[in-house]
């Protein structure tokens, strides 16, 4: 029946991402309720209605499928490494169970069987932290629910009601007023002085007039067709639903929003990678030594309990807690600087961004219009400009002027805006004051200037006898006051070329002329002037009155004015523009040195934008700007453009208009965004913001994008780090962000950027010196299996390490301090930087973790030697020495050995091993502390991992020397000397890290930087 009222249908992606088109606001209002069998006076019937509401369903958002918390649990405790550490733990289960199958006595090692329990234990802890964090971001829909109304005014068969917005179908008639929110899509039919407050779906921050007139094809920005959920600031209004529900602005952009994924994080990219690299080295390994041991005619079960233990032994059981805890420890630290991550992994992500799409409105600037600059006395003035958080102290220049005066007069008198309380103790730019944007700038500078109270008191001086207020039709607003007992004033302002119209002389330099052609040519400029700075103009003019024709007590009619409107005084303009917000020019620049391009892309209009994107050195101040604005009669819009040729000029910056985007091939924006390093992309839809994001991602950029609508919601879902506005942001941003400003400043995310890169640099570092310790710990059971040699550590010692004395220095990177470069680095190459490569395995394996297993082996032979085992006598004892039968075993000098004493040196043994790993693991996380740096200029400033060596002593002498504690863990305490033999291999070390990072300094893209750094 209705050729757009299709019951509810499951929109494809790529349809949701087109801009909307409809034509309800182009065809006449008789064509109109031709189409939807409607009338402009009594609405459609109650039967009707119902007939319509079954075939359409409710006006209201479809919920889309959640997915089960189970599920999300099961993600969490089971998904990325923690996956590959319930592997280890169920090989480790396995493996206790054959060493009961293979073991004819009942006392069997429980050391695998400990493994399994702490990694289980471990890993579904962190698992539920990272589910717990997960369900603390909440449900998108339940933001935009919010935004619906419960109730509206409707009219069916010619008598108004109030009904529940859900139950309005297409072809309702509703009526609506200021502090309403629009029920649903919907045609104005009749307005009074209407305005409403579209900034949540197009970022435009005036309030809009809304009437019957079709302006502009665009349904965002036409005059005649209000949207669902918007707010009507004034007036009144009626219209006829056009759209309901899912298929309404609104809907379609939160469809939109719930599909748009940005997939997973470049930090859950790089721990996938990592998963594979210590799988590969762990089974690669694994397998070697199973063959081996078949090779070494080993019984089949005990070569897979070997191949199992090595693979176990490959895996880092401290790298889950560490990540986690030291991402929670930067997203602490970035709450202290006003940025509120909700994902996690979201810490790091901005360390990666390459392209930040940043919004303009209240992001890069204050969201507060301030008066900027004034014209009179045929010159444009600096205007003194308002502190945002401060008060004003600086010098009154102009107030000596007498054309200066005046115009401050007519601005203070001429305004409908007030303060609602006295707040002389707030600085004047947080002062709540009622009013549209542009009236509140100019009474805050009219304020600023006067005095604190001041405007007040002037204004019940020369208390307003009439007014006619602004609108769309006059564009001005005038008011009469009385100038003295004898006369009174009329005073007006409004569109500067509608003022001068209404102007026959103009007051100069203490003097009224009459205006000239010379005069209008000046005026031309000054307006085209301040209207290029993307500043929004306003005309003042007034007129004393006659004292004859209007005395005091004259009855002024505001209906039809029986005063002069025309023949007034010029006296100036007045410019003003939502400034940038301090700090975010600084922030721009150093977000450039850093390698990330920042693009504006926003609701605006490009004049503005421009402006805007020049002051914060988004286009540089002399930098040749291509602008693609209008449609180019030469071009084929639809044509994929070449870079250097027709519109696509070779300069560094562009400026598009959102209309001339919609018409773009994908190749053509594809073209632009590669070869365009200063972009603003301005008038832009919620689908095309998409659209923007995904071209940047397609060229591998990592984008960013802040938003603070529900116009940007499906952007900031796209994006690989969406950040919304925490004081000015919506709801639905809010939802759909991964971290929030909480201060709406574009300059913390300088902070966050440098923090992301941190975290990622300090978890590169942690890694390093985790792995570091495997080869230490793998290596014994190597000599195990291979040469026979009585088992030199334990899988006890090995946990003991692994989450004792490593957890707390591996987890002390955190709170390592940058290195001097990172903020001048360009961003890092998510193909080829990764968090674990190549280089560091095998300089964690091969160079340091070499180092940590000779002197771990030197300890071991030493302490043999020092109790009567030579290392030769050592080859091939291993079956013998675990023999509980055998309790005469000779050692080197011919002494025989009990299998209890042989066991006991075998605890001293595991004791020294794991002294040893720990003593060089002081010199591993000092040399970790910088990955180019030396660390003389690193410093030691990070006190936590200063403690943290203090911690591992303690609790490694706590560990060998407590009763019961040493005797449960299989260790036991040895002779000091013996621990100190483990000293020249940390200085070792030590020294040879501080060569290659000189070397690394020295001779950057060398042979060992290329090898070595990592």
């Amino acid at each position: 029946m209705l050729g757009c009222c299709n019951k509810k249908t499951n929109k494809s992606l790529d349809e949701l991402k087109k801009d909307i088109v409809i034509d309800d606001h182009e065809i006449s209002l008789e064509a109109l309720l031709k189409r939807y069998s409607t009338s402009g006076t009594a609405g459609i019937s109650e039967g009707e209605a119902a007939s319509r509401l079954r075939s359409d369903g409710p006006n209201a958002l479809t919920p889309p499928k959640q997915t089960s918390k189970w599920v999300k649990l099961a993600g969490s405790v089971f998904g990325g490494f923690n996956f590959l550490l319930w592997c280890a733990a169920i090989a480790s289960g396995i493996g206790y169970g054959m060493d009961l199958s293979m073991s004819e006595d009942e006392d069997v090692p429980k050391d695998n069987m400990y493994m399994a329990i702490i990694l289980a234990t471990v890993v579904s802890v962190t698992g539920l932290f990272d589910f717990y964090q997960d369900r603390k971001s909440g449900n998108l829909m339940d933001s935009f629910a919010n935004m619906i109304p419960p109730k509206t005014l409707v009219v069916r068969d010619g008598i108004t009601k109030e009904i529940e917005v859900k139950d309005l179908v297409v072809g309702d008639l509703v009526r609506f007023r200021g502090g309403d929110r629009v029920p649903a899509d919907l045609r104005v039919t009749l307005a009074r002085g209407l305005k409403v407050d579209n900034s949540s779906l197009t970022g435009e921050s005036d309030p809009q007039s809304r009437n019957t007139n079709f302006t502009s094809k665009n349904p965002l920005e036409t005059k005649n067709l209000c949207l669902f959920s918007t707010s009507v600031l004034e007036g009144s209004g009626e219209g006829i639903i056009i759209r309901t529900g899912d298929r309404t602005v609104v809907g379609r952009i939160a469809a939109l929003t719930t599909q748009v994924d940005s997939g997973p994080t470049p930090l859950a990219k790089e721990i996938s990678h990592f998963i594979k690299i210590i799988s590969i080295v762990a089974f690669t390994v694994g397998i070697a030594f199973f063959i081996l041991a078949i090779v070494y005619e080993y019984p089949l079960l005990k070569a897979i309990v070997f191949f199992m233990g090595i693979v176990v032994a490959n895996v880092p059981e401290g790298i889950v807690p560490t990540v986690t805890v030291s991402l929670t420890l930067t997203a602490v630290k970035m709450r202290k600087k006003f940025c509120l991550v909700k994902k996690l992994q979201a810490v790091e992500t901005l360390g990666s961004t390459s392209t930040i799409c940043s919004d303009k409105t209240g992001t890069l600037t204050q969201n507060r219009m301030t008066v900027t600059h004034l014209w009179f006395d045929g010159k444009i003035e600096d205007a003194e400009l308002l502190p945002p958080n401060d008060h004003y102290r600086g010098d009154k220049k102009y107030w000596s002027n007498e054309s200066y005066q005046k115009l401050i007069r007519c601005a203070t008198l001429c305004s409908r805006s007030h303060f609602r309380v006295p707040e002389f103790e707030v600085p004047l730019a947080k002062r709540s004051v009622n009013g549209d944007a542009s009236e509140v700038a100019i009474m805050r500078y009219c304020e600023m200037i006067r005095g604190d109270g001041k405007v007040d008191e002037y204004r019940k001086e020369m208390p307003k006898i009439g007014e006619i207020p602004f609108n769309s039709t006059n564009k001005y607003q005038l008011s009469i006051h009385p100038l003295s007992p004898q006369q009174n004033i009329l005073v007006m302002k409004g569109a500067p070329e509608k003022i001068l119209k209404l102007c026959s002389t103009y007051y100069h330099k203490g003097e009224t002329k009459n205006v000239s052609k010379k005069f209008e040519r000046e005026f031309q400029k000054a307006y085209e002037t301040l209207g290029s700075f993307g500043e929004r103009v306003l005309g003042f003019c007034d007129l004393e009155m006659s004292t004859t024709k209007y005395p005091p007590g004259f009855e002024f009619n505001m209906e039809d004015p029986n005063f002069p409107i025309k023949n007034l005084r010029f006296l100036g303009l007045i410019a003003m523009i939502d400034p940038p917000r301090p700090g975010v020019p600084e922030a721009v620049r150093v977000c450039q040195n850093a390698g990330i391009r920042v693009v504006m892309v926003t609701g605006d209009h490009p004049i503005t934008a421009r402006a805007i994107a020049t002051q914060v050195h988004i286009i540089e101040e002399n930098e040749e700007v291509t602008e693609i604005i209008v449609a180019d009669p030469k071009c084929d819009p639809g044509s994929d453009e070449i870079f250097g040729k027709g519109r696509l000029r070779q300069t560094g910056a562009i400026v598009v208009h959102g209309e001339q985007l919609s018409t773009m091939s994908p190749k053509t924006l594809k073209a632009i965004v590669t070869n365009y390093h200063q972009i603003v992309f301005a008038r832009t839809s919620p689908a095309q913001k998409l659209q923007i994001v995904e071209s940047f991602q397609s060229i591998g950029n990592v984008v960013g994008v802040t938003g603070d609508g529900v116009n940007d919601a499906p952007a900031l879902r796209k994006a690989d780090i969406g950040i919304a506005m925490g004081i000015a942001g919506t709801d639905v941003s809010k939802q759909a962000a991964d971290m929030i400003l909480l201060n709406d400043n574009f300059a913390s995310i300088v902070t966050g950027v440098e923090e992301g890169r941190l975290i990622f640099d300090n978890l590169k570092k942690s890694i390093a010196y985790t792995l570091t310790s495997n080869i230490p710990e793998i290596t014994p059971f190597m000599s195990y299996v291979l040469f026979g040699l009585p088992l030199p550590m334990s899988i006890i010692a090995i946990l003991m390490i692994d989450l004792g004395t490593d957890l707390w220095p591996a987890i002390s990177y955190a709170y390592e301090v940058p290195e001097s470069d990172i903020m001048q680095r360009a961003p890092r190459n998510p193909v080829h930087d990764k968090l674990v490569n190549k280089r560091l395995v095998m300089f964690s394996y091969l160079q340091i973790g070499a180092i940590q297993a000779c002197a771990g082996f030197t300890t071991y032979f030493v302490l043999m030697m020092t109790n009567g085992w030579f290392p030769q006598d050592l080859l091939n004892i291993s079956e013998k020495w675990d023999n509980k039968h055998i309790d005469d075993l000779e050692d080197s000098y011919g002494q025989q050995w009990s299998y209890e004493n042989r066991k006991a040196l075998e605890a001293c043994c595991y004791g020294t091993f794991f002294f040893t790993i720990v003593v060089t693991q002081w010199a591993d996380l000092f040399a970790s502390k910088t990955r180019k740096n030396s660390l003389i200029m690193q410093g030691l400033e990070n006190q936590v991992l200063n403690t943290s060596v203090i911690f591992t002593c303690i609790l490694s002498t706590f560990v060998l020397n407590t009763p019961f504690v040493n005797e449960v863990l299989g260790v036991q305490g040895f002779r000091l000397e013996i621990g100190f033999l483990a000293l020249p291999f940390a200085f070792a070390i030590g020294l040879y890290d501080e060569f290659r990072r000189y070397f690394i300094r020295q001779f950057p893209g060398g042979y060992i930087y290329k090898e070595t750094y990592y």
